[in-house]
C-alpha cells in the first residue's frame, strides 16, 4: 500500500480496537443480563438510578452520554417490568423524573454478581484496567467540555 494511504489503514486506527472491544463487551455481559432480563443499556440506566434513586431524564441522559432519544424506549420498557416510574417534576413540568420501585431496588441484589464475574472474563491487570479507565474517561470529559 503506498505509504500516503497509511493513515486510513485499518490496523492504524484508534477508533476500530475501541469498537471491537465494545462490542466484545457487551456480548459478554449478555448472559449475566440475561438472567436479570436486562439489555446492556438498561443495565447502566438501573445502575445510575440504583445510585441516585431518583433522576431527572436530561441528567440521566448527560450521566448515560445517550440522547433522549434512545433513553426513552429504555425507561419505557423498564416501567413495564416494573423497576421504574416516571412523572413529571412537580416544579418544572416539561422536566421528566424517573424514580426507582422497591422491585428495582430488589433487582440490585441480583445484580451484584456482574462487576465480578465480567471482570473475570478479560485477561488484565488491575493496574492496566485502572489506566484505561483514566485513559476512556479522560476523552469523555474533555468532549463532555466541549460541548
Amino acid at each position: 500500500m503506498d505509504n500516503k494511504y497509511e493513515s486510513l489503514r485499518l490496523k492504524n486506527q484508534l477508533c476500530f480496537p475501541l469498537y471491537a472491544v465494545t462490542n466484545l463487551i457487551v456480548r459478554k455481559y449478555k448472559p449475566f443480563l440475561d438472567e436479570l432480563d436486562l439489555t446492556y443499556t438498561q443495565y447502566i440506566v438501573m445502575m445510575v438510578l440504583w445510585e441516585e434513586e431518583q433522576v431527572n431524564e436530561k441528567l440521566l441522559c448527560q450521566t448515560l452520554c445517550l440522547k433522549s432519544n434512545t433513553v426513552t424506549p429504555l425507561l419505557k420498557k423498564l416501567q413495564e417490568k416494573g423497576y421504574i416510574v416516571k412523572a413529571k417534576d412537580a416544579n418544572d413540568g416539561r422536566n421528566l423524573v424517573i424514580t426507582l420501585t422497591e422491585t428495582g431496588r430488589a433487582l440490585q441484589e441480583k445484580a451484584l454478581s456482574v462487576p465480578a464475574c465480567m471482570a473475570g472474563e478479560f485477561r488484565i491487570s488491575p493496574q492496566e484496567a485502572q489506566t484505561l479507565y483514566q485513559i476512556l474517561y479522560k476523552i469523555l470529559e474533555e468532549e463532555k467540555e466541549r460541548d
